[in-house]
């Protein structure tokens, strides 16, 4: 969200400023819940345990925070109470938000999962959600890679710390290679569906899986202590995942194994994040907003204070 970036002329990264998120992405997780209508547990009941992985900078976990408590006055008091609603996790320190307890952690580590059940005194969380990428190459061959070990991390923790028949919302980097990863969640999960929220660009193989049902095949034992391995010791009795008692296998892997619905979220009548639209209209003048929430220890502030030494 730089001053000077061609994001000015982005319609959501203006939108973003206006509201107050820390960035465009917000949009994207509203566009999901529109659809999906993520916060609902089903049987009438509200999502009350969320936990936000790759965090930062927080703008989606400033939706979590303003969909699960009714004010700010509410979320802080459930702060002060170390009761949140919500646990955001990333490496890098993030900037306080009202009812969101901020975990400085590394989601492939054991002690993380911990302090994130320890915050739900003891509970699981109900819906987990992951913005996470890493930084892109480019060559969308490595990019796709990285992103689908980067997803698979967050599905470990997810196994530990989510409760049976909870949610589970990532970003994923569709490719052609990317049928293998709708099968492997597809033997955790009772229903998987790819997304592209409106405010996703055309031009970006970003999309998201929003998986609902967790529910994990017999014998399956969750562990931070190893790898997620999904690549050996499975069954084909049936491409559901589930036995004809009932009981839930590990489903047949392979390229044709699974179908994902793919579907296009958020008004497909609104605005065009791939359109650059005018800073200036006919009834208001452009007006610059600082970004919502500045990096707090930027990489680039070292480097400043290097030069201003020499």
């Amino acid at each position: 969200m730089g001053k000077t970036s061609k994001d000015k002329r982005d319609i959501y990264y203006r939108r973003a400023k206006e509201i107050g998120f820390r960035a465009r992405s917000a949009f994207k997780l509203l566009q999901l819940d529109d659809t999906y209508d993520l916060f609902s547990a089903g049987g009438g009941g509200m999502v009350s345990r969320v936990v936000d992985l790759c965090a930062a900078p927080g703008s989606w976990s400033q939706v979590l925070s303003s969909k699960l408590y009714a004010n700010a006055d509410e979320a802080n008091a459930a702060l002060l109470a170390n009761r949140p609603k919500v646990v955001s996790v990333d490496l890098q320190e993030m900037a306080p938000i009202p009812g969101v307890a901020c975990l400085v952690g590394d989601i492939t580590s054991k002690a993380t999962a911990d302090a994130i059940v320890k915050h739900f005194e003891g509970s699981l969380a109900d819906l987990i959600v992951c913005d996470g990428a890493p930084d892109v190459t480019g060559l969308h061959d490595i990019d796709e890679y990285m992103q689908a070990q980067l997803l698979l991390a967050a599905l470990n923790i997810t196994t530990n710390t989510l409760r049976p028949g909870g949610s589970f919302v990532a970003k994923i980097f569709r490719g052609k290679d990317v049928s293998l990863l709708y099968s492997q969640l597809r033997t955790f999960f009772d229903e998987v569906t790819v997304a592209k929220p409106k405010s996703s660009r055309n031009s970006s193989i970003e999309s998201f899986v929003v998986c609902r049902g967790f529910r994990p095949f017999d014998g399956f034992a969750p562990s931070m202590d190893s790898l997620l391995l999904l690549d050996h010791k499975y069954r084909g009795d049936a491409d559901d995942g589930v036995n004809d008692d009932g009981s839930r296998v590990a489903a047949r892997l392979g390229p044709a194994a699974v179908v994902v619905p793919f579907v296009a979220c958020g008004d497909l009548s609104g605005f065009d994040a791939d359109k650059s639209y005018a800073l200036s209209s006919s009834s208001s003048a452009y007006v610059y907003r600082p970004p919502v929430a500045p990096p707090i220890h930027p990489n680039y502030y070292t480097y400043q204070q290097q030069q201003q030494k020499k």
